[in-house]
């Protein structure tokens, strides 16, 4: 299954570089990472517009012991079927936007802190933004998981695969974003994020910029980023010159199959 997506594309490149299994199937391609399966997008279907109706059902085959569904759908401009039969299932319909920029431009009000990568000293705080920016109901099970992303993310950026940023404010890590490169010409970003009680200083603004300048600096040619587009990010990024490419769409449920119809 050749991918089409740009978004699917740069997350299963991230997910290879994480060491996730990815198997090729004739209808679908299948995520798995054994090392967080509370990890949805790290355990999902990747499907075809036209493969849509029996999604569910492929995916309750590869992964039937799931308490989760998660499936990414292969297009480029938000095709997700019938809504309608998605909330008789219970599953939602998340539609991403995925922007683009060849250039950046700097941030109308420059942050005032300490813009730079992340050394190995600084992964503790990194672990304090993290849950500061955290708004996921607590229970054990997402504890696990985001500490299995953090360590994750450490370990892409110690490979050298991934470089992590952060602002810091009197010498704490306020913001932060990841940066991944393909070595073909792309560079997408991940994981932007702004303590709750930094926002609107300029902070993401100013590490976007940061980031994207020095991936292009490194042979990156377009930089891509993906924003809910009723967020106050996407007006973060546009002002900084990215521009709307494409949609990305992701099914999920975490609840039971109600009742009445089922997966399969």
């Amino acid at each position: 299954m050749k991918v089409r997506s740009l978004a699917f594309r740069t997350d299963l490149l991230l997910r290879r570089l994480a060491g996730s299994v990815i198997q090729d199937r004739p209808s679908h391609q299948v995520v798995r990472t054994p090392a967080n399966p509370s990890f949805w997008w790290g355990n999902f279907v990747l499907v075809a517009p036209d493969a849509l109706a029996e999604a569910p059902a492929l995916f309750a085959a590869e992964f039937p012991e799931a308490s989760h569904l998660a499936i990414g759908v292969d297009g480029t401009e938000g095709e997700a079927g019938r809504h309608a039969r998605w909330a008789r299932l219970g599953i939602s319909v998340e539609t991403d936007t995925v922007l683009t920029a060849s250039s950046l431009q700097a941030p109308a009000r420059p942050a005032q802190a300490d813009l730079r990568a992340l050394t190995e000293g600084d992964w503790e705080q990194a672990a304090r933004l993290r849950h500061a920016c955290d708004e996921s109901p607590p229970s054990e099970e997402h504890t696990a998981f985001r500490m299995a992303k953090l360590a994750e993310d450490r370990r892409l950026c110690e490979a050298g695969d991934t470089t992590w940023f952060g602002a810091f404010v009197d010498g704490e890590m306020r913001a932060g974003l990841g940066v991944v490169l393909d070595g073909r010409g792309l560079a997408r970003y991940q994981h932007v994020e702004t303590h709750p009680a930094f926002r609107r200083r300029g902070l993401a603004s100013s590490l976007v910029h940061l980031a994207g300048v020095e991936a292009m600096a490194n042979g990156a040619r377009t930089l891509v980023i993906v924003a809910d587009p009723a967020a106050e990010a996407i007006r973060i990024y546009r002002s900084l010159g990215f521009t709307d490419t494409e949609r990305q769409v992701r099914l999920q449920r975490t609840a039971d199959t109600p009742s009445g119809e089922s997966l399969t």
